[in-house]
């Protein structure tokens, strides 16, 4: 970083910490008023975008966080199944006899979970939560795969500009695209 001033080499730094360009330049003794343009403007200089890649490399070589290991993970979250940590059935159960003479049944779900040294790493990973209510009855919440494959799919550049699905955040939905009908593919791959 010796071809750049000290307060953009402090603002290369500071923008590593949150990756918020605005908040970096007002660590790096930018102006809050202006902090906001600085901030773009900055990311825009040559010299500062070459050296946020160089330490974002560097990052990653230290932490071992690297673009595999995160699509890795990914994929364990996206392709998670449920099924690996809780069985479920029906349990038909005789409740007695009615006015009839008839036997009188009880359906009900029975929902175990599977012991956690049966759990595979990937499916343990994908777990965010596991309770039990007041009456017994058990919750078992996995991350959220939807997210997990979106992230995979723009990774690998599955989607056009402005063609992922939407989520809850607001993103804007896809706009129509023609589709020929022959393939599901269609507007999602470039």
């Amino acid at each position: 970083m010796s071809d750049l001033t000290k307060r953009q080499a402090l603002f290369v730094r500071e923008y590593l910490v949150d990756l918020s360009a605005e908040q970096a330049a007002r660590r790096a003794g930018y102006s809050p008023r202006s902090a906001k343009v600085e901030g773009y403007r900055l990311l825009r200089h040559p010299g500062v975008a070459a050296a946020i890649a160089r330490e974002r490399k560097q990052l990653a070589v230290r932490t071992g966080v690297t673009p595999e290991r995160v699509l890795t993970e990914l994929a364990k979250l996206g392709f998670s199944d449920i099924r690996k940590a809780v069985r479920w059935r029906g349990v038909v159960t005789e409740i007695g006899e009615n006015e009839d003479g008839e036997t009188e049944l009880r359906v009900a779900n029975e929902v175990v979970l599977v012991d956690s040294d049966k759990i595979d790493d990937d499916t343990a990973a994908a777990i965010t939560e596991i309770s039990q209510t007041k009456d017994g009855a058990l919750k078992v919440k996995l991350v959220d795969k939807r997210q997990a494959l979106v992230d995979i799919g723009r990774h690998l550049g599955m989607f056009k500009s402005g063609a992922a699905p939407s989520d809850e955040s607001g993103d804007e939905a896809p706009k129509p695209q023609k589709s020929s009908g022959d393939d599901a593919w269609d507007g999602l791959l470039q």
